[in-house]
């Protein structure tokens, strides 16, 4: 048998299982697959979760037909939203508002007694900016009626307070219509502005965009 004729043979011989070559091709097979098996499994690590359908109120009732279910990936950050696994607490408020299509933090929902903060309706004639919408911070300012039939200079009241809603109110004769504002307040400071409303105090309203007060 002629050289040429023998490699010929050699390269056309079927390759033993035990031939480095085979094996070496059958470990980078096996490794290829394993890195796209894990991609994938990273890729698809996802749960459900509860996502506001519309801006839920704070001390509002929160049920399931409020909430849309979505697939997220959070990873650690996981226990700190409410997940379909879980369930959704019976008879729980939201005690922060709760924006239109933000996930429901764990911390948001409570009893209802756990509240440390209730609306409360201030009407307004003047304007009001844009920004002055729910979840907003405004100052309430007060100037209380004196003696001689006028007002006391005002004095701020209700630093940063939370806006949970605002809406329009009636007009008279033509006039601008007034503007009620419900805002958030404390037990502590309830006494204040509910004295200040009943003795016809003036009261303002004005855009604190700098956050929560002190």
């Amino acid at each position: 048998m002629s050289v040429a004729t023998a490699a010929a043979a050699a390269r056309l011989k079927k390759p033993s299982w035990k031939d480095p070559r085979l094996l070496v091709g059958i470990l980078l097979v096996l490794a290829s697959l394993a890195g796209v098996i894990a991609l994938v499994g990273s890729a698809d690590h996802t749960v459900q979760v509860y996502a506001a359908r519309e801006s839920i109120a704070v001390g509002q009732q929160v049920n399931k037909d409020d909430l849309a279910i979505v697939k997220v990936r959070l990873d650690d950050v996981e226990p700190s939203y409410v997940t379909v696994e879980d369930g959704l607490p019976e008879g729980r408020v939201a005690v922060q508002r709760i924006a239109k299509n933000q996930l429901v933090p764990q911390e948001s929902l409570g009893a209802a007694d756990a509240l440390n903060r209730k609306p409360v309706a201030i009407s307004i004639q003047e304007s009001l900016p844009s920004q002055v919408v729910a979840g907003s911070r405004v100052d309430v300012w007060v100037a209380n009626p004196d003696a001689r039939n006028g007002f006391d200079a005002p004095h701020l009241l209700l630093p940063g307070a939370e806006i949970a809603q605002v809406t329009e109110g009636a007009s008279t004769l033509g006039a601008s219509k007034e503007k009620v504002v419900l805002v958030l307040v404390t037990d502590d400071q309830m006494p204040k502005l509910l004295g200040a409303q009943a003795n016809k105090a003036k009261i303002a309203v004005v855009w604190n965009p700098g956050g929560a007060g002190k």
